[in-house]
């Protein structure tokens, strides 16, 4: 077995192993962590609106269609580019030609507004001449069917009226509900898109403090670089260093087993030669009396046993083996050296790596972190050099301009819907009233009907069911032109918002007309006021934004701040990697075989131990200490003794029979035992000798060889060490880099908001607002021109509603009334 320090070799190691599992990987997926970085400008984001679904969408599409026929023509270009240089030179007639639909459709209204309350007032002059909704004169078979016609035009009518006001109701709240947070919207969305642009600045310097996290993961990183280093170094040496360590044990353990073998050998080949000299004289006597004793004819049947006494001699000679005492002299005084400790102090150097190299790398992970509070610096002057301020004032100067003209409008705007809510609700109540009195009377009516007997009789719920249809009457020639007005001056609003606006928005003709030189005055131009480049234009801008692209790909700042040149990693990292580079450290001499032990080894390797002739000493163990056998030489002597007739020579056999026990049991048997002893020291050294000097050799050279390699080795584990922690920390950099770029560009810096708020602003003025709008004067102008059919088709059922004057009428035929005799007929009962 080995010794205990040989022992602990393998538990330290293991122990070793397990704390340096913590090393630097290779570069390799995974070998850094993600850095997480915290999204901290989306508090100022605009968010995107979409246009929702409705159960109404038919109506809208309809609606948008009748647009499409009244106004066919495209954007107006050269009038309005007239209309914002030169408002004066305006010609009336420009104007005509392009809303030719909208006159025509003035003309139907102004047509309806003077001659719906002429019919009224004419209306109103036959009645008291008794002539319009008066009394039928005669009665005939057809009335019956007439009647049920007149009941059927004027029901569908007043439910196709039903379906429109309730249309209109419905619409002009969501006009009401949509209004409101609309116009609300537009000063809220400039003031958002002002603070993105008043924020960038602070934006950049949050998002250049977020270096705060790649700084504490490196410097958490350095806390722990010297120890993972001096680990690493330990864990991929230690393989090598406890095997040469190991063979340095064996060989002292050799030495040390050599010379207790040698002088064991030495020892006992003097005992053994000591004990046949003494052996000798006494077994020569035995052998004289034995044979003396045999020959007596008085000794029956021994002359068997004769021959094996006259054999009776002494066996190996070990004065004849050859003589080590020379080796003994040669390696007399060894070991000069204690191995045990001198291998506990070379383990100790070596495990005590990973704490050198703490100690060594102190002063260059100082430089680190010093290195880094100075890369900080040069981080900030990202935040110090970033001119989007510059560009981004005269925009932000533009949207505040744009709010503070906009509040006027929006006050108006707001007004005006107020007044046509309430205009819209009442003329709605209205129209609801004529068809509660138009239901009225056809209930009245029929139900009048149903209980007279005769038509020339007077019946009062038919009366008042005719009452109730000329009221309905009466109301709709007196607010027909109200309701007229309000659908023009609705469907006038609403219907150049849609084809002159939203229509030419959602097909980019806006953008086109914007981007054309010449069609905004000085005041308007939105490339100067939004420092855009020159060869852009708000078409190819607002794609750009809508993209993601940046502030400074979409502004000037392509040529006078390149982002990517800014966010480079070495400009950032330069000297910690020449620091790191450039690092080197001495872990000092791990000693493994001081030169008191390397001559202890030499001597033992030149004690002449391989050339003893041990193959003498295995020849001599081979012959017994007595050429007889002293056990089996008794035995017989006893056998014999039972044989014989006479006393004497019977008692004279078991006598020596005794002597040769004793002698086998006294001498011969500690003589076999110092030979047993002497083959085990034999034999151990007859292995030993003949690999010796190679062992002792390769041991010598395996030892320098290790010592020499140590520190080159480490050299360079550590360089490969560094290196690893070089390419990992560099990662958290270009992490933070690649961050800062992608943020900068789509959050902090980015121009999508500017996008988005353009589409929400067609997404509330088209989608929520202008298609209820446009619905709702579409809604009330079907209820107002289907008012026409009802108070035609009211006047006419009334006469039904009435008594007739004449009960009898000739046609020309022999057919009477059928109520001809109604008095026969009620005698008969």
């Amino acid at each position: 077995m080995r010794a205990a320090p040989l022992l602990l070799l393998p538990l330290a190691g293991a122990m070793l192993r397990g704390a340096g599992g913590q090393q630097c990987q290779p570069a390799g997926p995974g070998a850094a962590p993600v850095l997480r970085f915290t999204d901290r400008h989306a508090e100022i984001r605009v968010p995107a609106l979409h246009r929702v679904p409705s159960s109404l969408d038919p109506l809208y599409a309809l609606v948008r269609r009748c647009l499409d026929l009244i106004q066919q023509n495209p954007l107006p270009t050269e009038l309005l580019r007239t209309a914002l240089n030169d408002p004066s030179s305006v010609r009336t007639s420009q104007v005509v030609q392009y809303e030719l639909g909208y006159v025509v459709c003035a003309a139907v209204a102004l047509l309806f507004t003077v001659a719906v309350p002429v019919a009224g007032m004419c209306f109103c002059y036959c009645r008291s001449r008794r002539r319009c909704g008066g009394r039928l004169r005669a009665h005939r078979r057809s009335l019956g069917c007439r009647r049920r016609c007149l009941l059927a035009c004027l029901s569908l009518t007043s439910l196709v009226i039903l379906v429109s006001v309730t249309c209109a109701f419905v619409t002009s709240q969501r006009v009401k509900g949509q209004m409101e947070p609309g116009l609300g919207a537009v000063p809220s969305t400039l003031r958002t898109l002002r603070q993105h642009l008043a924020n960038v600045p602070q934006g950049v310097q949050m998002v250049v403090d977020k270096f705060e996290v790649p700084r504490k993961q490196i410097s958490s990183d350095l806390g722990g670089l010297s120890r993972s280093v001096g680990l690493s170094i330990h864990s991929q040496l230690q393989a090598m260093t406890y095997a040469a360590l190991a063979d340095l044990q064996d060989r002292a353990r050799d030495l040390q087993s050599s010379l207790h073998h040698l002088q064991t050998a030495h020892r006992t080949a003097q005992a053994l030669a000591a004990a046949r000299a003494e052996l000798e004289p006494a077994l020569l006597e035995r052998r004289r009396r034995v044979v003396a004793l045999l020959d007596d004819p008085r000794c029956t049947s021994c002359a068997s046993v004769l021959g094996r006494a006259q054999g009776l001699q002494l066996g190996a000679d070990y004065g004849k083996v050859p003589s080590v005492e020379k080796v003994l002299k040669a390696l007399a005084g060894l070991p000069r050296s204690d191995f045990a400790e001198m291998i506990r102090q070379g383990n100790g150097t070596f495990n005590s790596i990973p704490e050198l190299a703490v100690e060594r790398m102190a002063q260059v992970i100082q430089d680190l972190r010093a290195d880094l509070a100075r890369t900080a610096e040069k981080v900030q002057s990202i935040a110090d050099g970033f001119p989007l301020p510059d560009y981004t004032r005269p925009a932000g100067e533009a949207l505040a301009e744009a709010e503070r003209r906009s509040r006027p409008y929006l006050r108006e705007a707001e007004r005006f819907e107020r007044y046509r809510w309430i205009a819209g609700t009442v003329l709605c109540s209205i129209i609801l009233l004529i068809l509660a009195c138009n239901v009225t009377g056809m209930a009245l009516g029929a139900y009048g009907l149903s209980k007279r007997e005769d038509p020339s009789d007077y019946e009062c719920r038919g009366e008042a069911g005719a009452k109730f249809l000329l009221v309905g009457v009466g109301l709709a020639f007196l607010f027909s032109w109200l309701l007229i007005l309000l659908v023009f001056a609705t469907f006038l609003v609403g219907g150049n918002i849609q084809t002159l606006v939203c229509r030419n928005w959602v097909n980019q003709e806006i953008y086109k007309f914007i981007d054309t030189p010449g069609n905004l005055p000085p005041s308007m131009n939105l490339t100067r006021q939004l420092n855009l480049r020159r060869d852009s234009n708000l078409s190819s801008a607002y794609r750009e934004c809508k993209s993601g692209a940046g502030l400074w790909e979409v502004l000037q700042l392509d040529s006078s701040y390149d982002l990517d040149e800014h966010l480079r990693t070495p400009q950032y990292t330069a000297d910690f990697q020449k620091r790191l580079g450039d690092f080197t450290a001495d872990l000092g001499a791990v000693r493994l075989l001081r030169s008191e032990g390397r001559q202890d080894l030499e001597t033992f390797a030149r004690s002449g131990l391989d050339e003893v002739d041990y193959g003498r000493f295995q020849e001599e163990m081979k012959n017994p200490v007595v050429q007889t056998s002293l056990p089996g030489l008794a035995r017989h002597l006893e056998g014999l003794q039972k044989m014989q007739r006479n006393s004497t020579v019977a008692g004279r056999l078991a006598a020596e029979a005794r002597v040769l026990w004793h002698m086998q049991n006294s001498t011969v048997q500690s003589q076999e035992a110092l030979v047993a002893k002497l083959g085990e020291s034999v034999q151990f050294l007859s292995r030993l000798a003949p690999h010796l000097k190679e062992r002792v050799r390769r041991t010598l050279a395996t030892t320098a060889s290790v010592e020499a390699r140590l520190p080159l080795q480490a050299q360079q584990i550590l360089r490969q060490e560094l290196g690893c922690f070089t390419r990992k920390e560099l990662r958290y950099f270009t992490q933070y880099l690649n961050w800062v770029g992608q943020t900068l560009r789509e959050d902090v810096a980015s121009c999508q908001p500017l996008a988005t708020a353009l589409d929400n602003g067609r997404v509330i003025l088209c989608d929520r607002i202008a298609e209820p709008w446009n619905a709702f004067w579409f809604s009330l102008g079907c209820c107002t021109f289907f008012l026409i059919p009802s108070i035609i088709f009211a006047v006419r059922l009334t006469k039904h509603f009435r008594p007739i004057r004449n009960r009898l009428i000739s046609t020309g035929s022999e057919e009477t009334c059928p109520f001809h005799i109604p008095r026969v007929t009620a005698l008969k009962l």
